[in-house]
């Protein structure tokens, strides 16, 4: 079965939640950044790209390129929130997921006959459930599928196939290949090394004088050969489910159905690892963009979807939304075996004739 690889980066991604948070900043120049002396910038919006504004460049040299640019602080607790709704989607596509930061991760697709399809749900998921867009690279391995994942920014869509890489990147500047930074460039160039297409044609001992014992493996790269495996996390630390609601939800009952639908996955994501936790967590989001968890940690683990429903549906019950609801989900954190005795002796099952019961 041929190796097929999808590299996921999140477009703009601290800069994108921020303009969904203030809509009335879209269309203008937004940095996300602190105002302090020697500050940095951590991401920026297209329209500040326009500008030659990139991250990491220093805050002070990006007003300067534009005078009109508004910063917004940094809010790392909420990217991190949001991050993990998108590599929770990731886990449904492949149980074979590499996070590479709060914004990318790696997939490994070759098990599906339908790659490219599966890859392009999991694009449109991602934007209906975070109301954020992606870019997606699809490759024969890592650096192929990252490569990819570039060409078409933002909320991208590309496709290199195995011996397609010097067909549609060899006339490309080689700065294009992870490892190859402003100065590696500047030296390649002294040599008269280009583009790709130069980079993948090298010889050897010249890379070796100019760049040191590492510059051989750059001609690899260039050619599109990468023998990385995925990196998967072994240890589970959570199972969760949530929805976002067509139009926003006033009707509790419909709130209650949904969680007992969730706690249902839930229970069957568990199933399927032999797992149980302590930790039952609420999550729900009112419009426009505004998330609260309420949590509640048990004396013994469950598993079971009534359980896991009762409790969150007494969490809901307690949190009362105050405005419509926009996001429901429920999740169990805290994991360890099922077949541990206290794990055994926990698993509530439903009501006798199969109904989840929970008034609230």
């Amino acid at each position: 079965m041929p190796s097929t690889v999808a590299h996921l980066d999140m477009d703009a991604f601290f800069a994108s939640v921020e303009l969904q948070r203030r809509p009335q900043l879209r269309g203008k120049p937004v940095v996300v950044a602190n105002n302090r002396s020697r500050a940095v910038v951590a991401a920026a919006s297209y329209d500040a790209r326009r500008f030659g504004i990139h991250s990491a460049m220093p805050l002070v040299t990006a007003r300067r390129l534009c005078p009109d640019l508004i910063t917004v602080p940094a809010e790392m607790s909420l990217y991190r929130e949001i991050s993990g709704e998108v590599m929770e989607i990731l886990g449904r596509y492949s149980d074979r997921v590499e996070v590479a930061g709060l914004d990318e991760a790696y997939l490994d697709l070759s098990a599906s006959r339908t790659p490219k399809a599966r890859a392009r749900s999991l694009k449109a998921e991602v934007r209906a459930v975070t109301g954020l867009v992606c870019s997606i690279g699809l490759g024969p391995n890592k650096l192929v599928a990252k490569i990819a994942s570039d060409l078409d920014k933002p909320d991208g869509f590309s496709v290199i196939r195995e011996g397609e890489f010097l067909e549609r990147v060899g006339d490309r500047p080689a700065r294009l290949l992870p490892g190859v930074g402003p100065k590696t460039a500047e030296r390649l160039g002294q040599t008269g090394i280009e583009t790709v297409n130069d980079l993948a044609t090298a010889e050897p001992e010249l890379l070796s004088s100019c760049l040191g014992p590492n510059g051989p493996s750059l001609v690899l790269r260039a050619r599109g050969l990468d023998d990385r495996e995925i990196e998967v996390e072994r240890v589970r630390k959570s199972e969760s489910r949530e929805t976002t609601f067509g139009a926003d939800v006033t009707d509790r009952e419909e709130l209650a159905r949904t969680l007992a639908g969730l706690a249902d996955e839930v229970a069957t994501g568990l199933a399927a690892q032999a797992l149980a936790g302590r930790t039952v967590t609420l999550k729900v989001r009112l419009a426009p963009f505004e998330t609260h968890t309420r949590s509640r940690t048990l004396p013994h683990p469950v598993s079971g979807p009534a359980e896991l429903a009762r409790v969150g549906t007494e969490l809901l019950r307690a949190f009362d939304p105050p405005r419509p609801v926009r996001l429901i989900g429920i999740g169990l954190s805290s994991l360890e075996p099922l077949g541990s005795p206290e794990a055994a002796a926990s698993a509530v099952p439903p009501d006798q004739d199969g109904a989840l019961r929970l008034p609230i």
